[in-house]
């Protein structure tokens, strides 16, 4: 693995009891994980799963909102929604993918929405991308003119 270390993430996982794990990245943030009770877990935080969908809603929106101030959108809510439905079998992958993005603001333009969406979806989204490859991911626009 001959990367060039800006493009390399490395990251570590450390058990703590139940299914409770914390895991540490490059950036150095410490983010606990969990699973049901049912399962061993203790419920007291997110499940990889809950976190891959956070990862996939998080990456967008900074996507989304990078490009909507360069053309000098005036958003002044703005939310994502995830809905994901996951195969009733092990694995139990994602096997649909809704986002619902959601804009409030003055004087905003649908058309400068959807290109942001559009671009963040098909070029800029690293998380998207990826999951694509495996699951079918569709979106909606919600604009809210205030």
């Amino acid at each position: 693995m001959d990367q060039d270390k800006k493009n390399i993430i490395k990251s570590e996982i450390i058990y703590q009891e139940g299914l409770r794990f914390i895991a540490v990245s490059n950036s150095n943030h410490a983010i606990v994980l969990d699973s049901k009770k049912e399962v061993g877990g203790f419920e007291s935080a997110n499940s990889p799963m809950e976190l891959l969908s956070i990862a996939l809603i998080g990456c967008t929106a900074m996507d989304v909102i990078s490009i909507l101030k360069k053309m000098r959108e005036n958003v002044t809510d703005f939310r994502i929604f995830f809905e994901g439905i996951r195969a009733d079998e092990h694995p139990r992958v994602f096997t649909h993918i809704k986002l619902i993005y959601q804009f409030k603001g003055k004087d905003l333009k649908y058309e400068n929405l959807e290109k942001a969406v559009k671009l963040s979806y098909e070029k800029y989204c690293s998380v998207s991308n990826m999951l694509k490859k495996a699951v079918n991911i569709e979106y909606e626009i919600k604009m809210i003119n205030e």
